[in-house]
């Protein structure tokens, strides 16, 4: 896979990290590289779909990316639920087309480029995943895509959310964020690169702690949230509607 380059040279300008072609071209490495036991959580969101997904139902990945998702829990679920993908990079929209169709993707789906911040549109939905977007969407509209995420999920269905967390203990935050970069350095990442995508993510990436996480989708539609999967600053949290 291509490597991620992006943040190697010194810039004099640092602009905000977005998912356009460059981020596009090297994201499944980039997510090997600077997320934690990517590859773990992958087979998590595939034992957890396993078990909430229907028949004639829709799995929703918001955020999809290049689709890793779907590729993954595909041969786990019904044959006849329906994949649907939205992402708001056109880019990334392009690259998973290209990514099913080389696999040989033979499940019925849709993918759609569309703003999550506007809201989606959610229909008949055992299965929601967002795995790292929710820390994407504006705070002023997270309320609302959470509540259309209820709001069209079956009875019993599940959405499957991961995200980065604030810890409440300021002492504890640092530590975590620096255990963090030691292991982008373990990845190749450089001190330089680390820098420069810090400063890029700040504002576009804003992250909550746990416990307005778990606020938020109580009081939006879920009975019932818990964690799956901890790795100091990133939290795996499954809510049943």
């Amino acid at each position: 896979m291509p490597k991620d380059k992006i943040y190697q040279g010194k810039r004099a300008l640092i602009e905000n990290f977005d998912f356009g072609k460059k981020t596009a071209e090297v994201f499944d490495d980039m997510l090997h590289r600077s997320v934690p036991f990517y590859e773990e959580t992958q087979r998590m969101i595939k034992e957890i779909a396993s078990e909430f997904a229907t028949p004639q139902s829709n799995i929703y990945d918001l955020g999809c990316s290049t689709c890793a998702s779907f590729l993954s829990i595909h041969d786990s679920v019904p044959e006849d639920v329906v994949f649907v993908g939205i992402d708001s990079s056109k880019e990334m929209i392009e690259k998973s087309e290209k990514r099913l169709k080389k696999a040989r993707f033979s499940r019925k789906y849709e993918l759609k480029c569309m703003d999550l911040n506007k809201g989606v549109p959610i229909q008949n939905a055992s299965v929601v995943i967002m795995n790292l977007t929710l820390q994407f969407i504006r705070p002023l509209h997270r309320q609302k895509i959470i509540q259309d995420i209820a709001l069209g999920l079956n009875e019993g269905g599940c959405l499957i959310l991961i995200e980065k967390v604030l810890s409440q203990h300021s002492t504890l935050n640092r530590m975590f964020i620096k255990f963090y970069y030691d292991y982008k350095r373990r990845n190749g990442y450089s001190d330089l690169e680390i820098a420069q995508k810090r400063e890029a993510l700040e504002n576009i990436l804003v992250p909550y702690h746990f416990d307005e996480n778990r606020e938020l989708l109580l009081k939006n539609g879920f009975k019932g949230c818990d964690i799956f999967f901890r790795w100091y600053n990133f939290c795996g949290v499954l809510a049943i509607k």
